[in-house]
């Protein structure tokens, strides 16, 4: 008698099939997948039955193959860069949430920073035949969404814009504005931006519109950028705002809440400025920890949620009119007051 792999249990061990469910039941193969497929016909005697069997077997709807079948997944890739990292990680998270409460799939493709991990991420999203790709800002290059349009897929871009695809983005111009005129009415003149050397779109435009109301009143906006917008960028954007104490800002608006953490902790251990007495600093998304008490932040609030509700009713209404013109919206952001910045009697939102 031949031996049995030990591990042949394990490695054997199979799903329950739609055909076993038939046979439990007493009926045709058809019948259950009928039994299944909402709107197929089917007496509701024998769709109890049916149901019955599945339930004592544990059987569950095999949706990747009946995807495959139809030539049609559930599947919607989420392509995104570094999808831990602050706001992000809780678009992402909010996403993924919408995504499941419309019945799809998501399915999360980091795409890394080598050409090899890039490769690595086009071949995951694209071998599973994704219903639909949904772009973060900032990430992926534009090899992304040349393939995803190339594959006749929906494709819903977030935080940035391209030619010919739907997207969802913030004022960032309007809120940087909105900044200036926040520290302006404080009467401060000497303001400073802190951002990261491979500007997104979002911190571009952000800049753009601080400086450009700054200026507009005769303020003038010191520069300082990290090498990337986190934490440590904000450390190393500090490093040159506060570099000559006869030359440095009074108030500082920073590209998100990592880069305003990583500022304000740079300014409280190499400086003997008072936040926010001697400075003035406000942030960008609003993450939790933006309420903390180690930094009580002052910044700029984008609700994930809304953005990710944004994304999927634009996703739905695009599979819904494939031809229509490309959608473009804009969300307003709302700047939550706390204990970073002084706040001017005279201003008003």
């Amino acid at each position: 008698m031949k031996s049995k792999n030990k591990h042949a249990s394990n490695d054997d061990k199979q799903y329950v099939s739609a055909l076993q469910v038939a046979k439990h039941a007493g009926v045709s193969r058809s019948a259950v997948s009928r039994a299944f497929t909402p709107g197929a016909s089917v007496s509701a005697k024998k769709r109890e039955k049916i149901m019955e069997a599945a339930e004592a077997l544990g059987y569950q709807v095999n949706d990747l193959a009946r995807g495959l079948l139809a030539r049609r997944s559930r599947l919607v890739g989420l392509v995104v860069t570094n999808p831990e990292l602050g706001y992000r990680s809780h678009l992402v998270a909010a996403l993924t949430k919408a995504l499941i409460h419309r019945g799809s799939v998501p399915i999360v493709i980091n795409t890394g920073r080598t050409e090899e991990e890039l490769v690595a991420a086009q071949k995951t999203l694209f071998g599973y035949r994704a219903e639909a790709t949904i772009i973060l800002s900032g990430s992926p290059p534009s090899s992304f969404v040349d393939l995803a349009r190339r594959n006749g897929q929906p494709l819903i871009v977030l935080g940035r814009s391209e030619t010919g695809a739907d997207d969802v983005n913030i004022d960032n111009e309007g809120a940087g504005r909105e900044a200036a005129r926040f520290f302006l009415a404080d009467g401060t003149k000497k303001l400073g931006f802190a951002g990261a050397l491979p500007g997104t779109p979002t911190t571009i435009e952000r800049e753009y519109g601080f400086r450009l109301e700054a200026e507009l009143h005769g303020a003038t906006v010191l520069t300082g950028n990290g090498k990337n917008s986190d934490y440590a960028g904000g450390q190393e954007a500090a490093q040159q705002l506060f570099a000559v104490e006869s030359d440095r800002p009074d108030a500082v608006f920073c590209a998100n809440d990592l880069v305003a953490f990583g500022l304000i902790d740079y300014v409280r251990k190499h400086t003997k400025l008072s936040i926010p007495e001697d400075l003035s600093i406000v942030g960008f998304d609003d993450i939790p920890e933006a309420s903390w008490d180690a930094y009580n932040l002052t910044t700029f609030q984008q609700d994930a949620s809304t953005m990710a509700a944004h994304a999927v009713a634009l996703l739905d209404r695009r599979q819904a009119e494939p031809d229509r013109p490309p959608a473009h919206e804009r969300l307003n952001t709302r700047l939550i007051l706390r204990g970073s910045a002084r706040i001017p009697g005279s201003y008003k939102s």
